[in-house]
């Protein structure tokens, strides 16, 4: 069962604050002790058919907001948005296996509690399990960059009036500068719904064209 809500707590019942809370002094930068911990796993995991041999272990963008870490953690099994603890007071820790939706402008976020030995307790939100349509590393830390941006950005909200498929819709008054989404396109040369790409599933179409 997911839990509630936590009552007062912006990031959960509120609109979010900015991507990165430059209010916060951060201690430790977690993405170390990330990166440790799944280079470990990444060893028992070699010749796996799920593993992208391609990618490393690395922890991308990960910086304060609203009293937690927020960045995303790049496998070669999978790319997860990761919160993990900052301010205690800010910290709902969640068990093993246990929901919480965050709430950010684009969108309420399920994450999923976890803890490892050596990253310590975590909370995750998978964007893509496995990572086998990514060529190369630079393109999945792009792609990691653009997810965090993404989840800032209230254009990639689900309205009605937005078709889904159409990633970033442009004015009609004329071209505007292209947005993390429409980058994001380009790259993986391939049309996504803005919420399945931030929750790391392809359309049927999709799947289709990529067999």
């Amino acid at each position: 069962m997911a839990a509630p809500f936590a009552q007062g707590d912006a990031a959960l019942t509120g609109m979010a604050k900015p991507s990165v809370d430059n209010a916060v002094v951060a201690p430790e930068d977690p993405s170390p002790r990330f990166v440790h911990a799944f280079l470990e796993v990444a060893q028992r995991m070699e010749g796996l058919p799920i593993v992208n041999a391609a990618l490393a272990v690395e922890a991308v963008g990960f910086a304060p907001w609203q009293g937690r870490w927020l960045g995303v953690l790049v496998t070669p099994w999978f790319m997860n948005l990761v919160l993990a603890p900052l301010d205690p007071a800010a910290w709902c820790p969640l068990a093993p296996g246990e929901k919480r939706p965050y709430r950010f402008p684009a969108g309420i976020y399920d994450f999923i509690g976890a803890r490892d030995i050596l990253a310590g307790e975590y909370q995750f939100c998978s964007l893509f399990s496995p990572v086998l349509q990514f060529d190369d590393q630079d393109t999945a830390r792009m792609v990691a960059e653009l997810a965090r941006t993404a989840l800032f950005d209230a254009t990639n909200a689900e309205r009605a009036d937005m078709p889904v498929g159409n990633l970033s819709p442009r004015p009609a008054a004329g071209p505007a500068e292209p947005g993390p989404l429409e980058r994001l396109e380009a790259a993986l040369e391939a049309p996504q719904s803005k919420r399945d790409f931030l929750r790391g599933r392809w359309t049927d179409q999709e799947r289709d064209h990529r067999g």
